[in-house]
């Protein structure tokens, strides 16, 4: 009788641990992250007696704001439907998005010694203070990529390449965060376009031939001679039975011809020959197949694990087609790591935190995120990129009196028309700004995503 009552006692014990185990889990290390999920209901009460930070721009311009209106405290969108998506909103009844979701602790003050302080003032009877955000986003830069894209569902990613701030991050369709509540409905009916996503970060395209430059880093990594080689392109290429085809036959062609041009064949050829290994290590490298840490939430770029398998995945890749998805940010970074000589910096948006009277309390550093490439296999690609702009597929996103690098992609969809992609940045010798559009369903890269690239970049090179 004794042994089975010892066994129990033991495992009643063991349970008894795991729970204190498992409570102690949730209080001290998910206990704050917990209590700032903007679903906590209780945050809701503090909203009510909070000063919520106000988030501006790079240059002071104000992005969402607090104010009183018949003794109640509301907010405020200055840029609407511009900035909808990176703001987001924040509704008593409908949650948060955005950055007043991912921020929602420093808005409210919540967080480190303003926390403690706002605990003070709230038993003084006075008001509480949130934090203030200030964004590497130019506001202007904002407006324009939104207006650019008007009529269209897409979306733009400008970035600094050097420092990983992002510039500008705008999607289309969007919402005006004001009219939320009232809009609801509307807002979420299929008909609508879905002007909730961020296509920006959440958008998951197949990059048609702005994937080529992975393909291209992925051979010079195996042998800088490709650089030197001569092409024959057919029209066409037969891998195991089945034919991969060229939108017209380019005959012999060199490496940057290949590229000008976007020869289906050549990209085939070179992904063959360096292998799905190689192929994969270098999307890897630019960030491509796996999770990217922002400030907001990204969606995780998919790499097909049948490349490893199948030739005709693996050159279908290659180009850009087939299982192969990525998120207009992920394919900034990869224009952003080119022009920056193979180094890929963290992106990031939020550049500090601030107090109610402009202390600044974090600061955002740029840092290095990976080594994407070789800078010698850089160069030779962003030489490439630049003989397109100026000669080849992108010549629609030429600035004058500025040398522009860049890659166009058209990527089937089984919904219609090809999607418009665009991936660049200027100048090309001294990179300021790099730049990837996605335009849904609006068909070759050149004609629509490459002339939106243009003029972003000419906004921020002054031109």
């Amino acid at each position: 009788m004794e042994k089975p009552v010892r066994l129990l006692a033991l495992v009643l014990s063991s349970l008894f641990l795991l729970l204190i185990l498992h409570l102690t889990y949730i209080q001290v290390l998910k206990g704050e992250e917990l209590y700032l999920n903007p679903f906590n209901p209780r945050l809701r009460l503090l909203e009510e007696k909070t000063w919520r930070g106000q988030i501006s721009g790079r240059h002071g311009e104000v992005w969402a704001r607090t104010y009183v209106t018949g003794g109640r405290l509301q907010r405020e969108y200055p840029l609407g439907a511009a900035a909808a998506h990176v703001v987001g909103y924040a509704s008593p009844r409908l949650g948060m998005s955005g950055l007043e979701a991912g921020y929602n602790g420093e808005l409210l003050g919540l967080t480190g010694w303003q926390g403690v302080l706002n605990r003070w003032r709230e038993l003084q009877n006075t008001v509480r203070h949130g934090n203030n955000l200030v964004l590497t986003l130019d506001a202007s830069l904002q407006q324009l990529a939104f207006q650019l894209l008007k009529g269209y569902r897409g979306a733009v990613v400008a970035l600094n390449p050097q420092t990983g701030e992002v510039l500008a991050l705008a999607s289309s369709p969007s919402f005006d965060p004001h009219g939320i509540e009232n809009a609801w409905d509307q807002l979420n009916d299929a008909r609508q376009g879905s002007p909730l996503l961020n296509r920006a970060l959440q958008g998951l395209y197949p990059p048609g031939s702005t994937l080529k430059l992975i393909t291209a880093a992925a051979a010079l990594g195996e042998d800088y001679g490709i650089s030197r080689r001569e092409f024959y392109c057919p029209g066409h290429i037969e891998i195991e039975g089945r034919k991969l085809t060229c939108p017209r036959v380019h005959g012999n062609i060199n490496f940057n011809e290949a590229l000008m041009f976007s020869c289906n064949v050549t990209f085939a050829q070179l992904a063959l020959e360096a292998g799905a290994e190689a192929f994969e290590r270098a999307a890897r490298n630019f960030a491509l197949g796996q999770e990217l840490d922002f400030d907001l939430n990204v969606a995780s770029s998919r790499f097909p694990a049948t490349v490893r398998s199948n030739p005709n995945a693996l050159a279908e890749a290659a180009i850009g087609q087939g299982e192969f998805v990525a998120t207009p940010l992920h394919m900034a970074l990869v224009a952003a790591a080119l022009a920056n000589n193979g180094r890929l910096m963290q992106p990031f948006m939020v550049a500090r935190v601030e107090d109610e009277k402009g202390a600044v309390l974090k600061v955002t550093r740029p840092r290095l995120l990976k080594l994407a490439a070789d800078p010698a296999v850089a160069l030779i690609i962003k030489e490439a990129m630049v003989a397109t702009v100026e000669e080849g597929t992108g010549q629609s996103a030429r600035i004058p009196g500025i040398r522009v690098a860049g890659k166009t992609g058209s990527a089937q969809n089984p919904q219609g028309r090809a999607h418009s992609w665009f991936v660049g940045f200027a100048p090309a010798e001294a990179p300021q700004v790099a730049v990837a559009v996605i335009v849904e369903n609006a068909g070759a890269g050149g004609a629509v995503a490459a002339p939106i690239g243009g003029q972003i970049m000419a906004k921020v090179l002054g031109r």
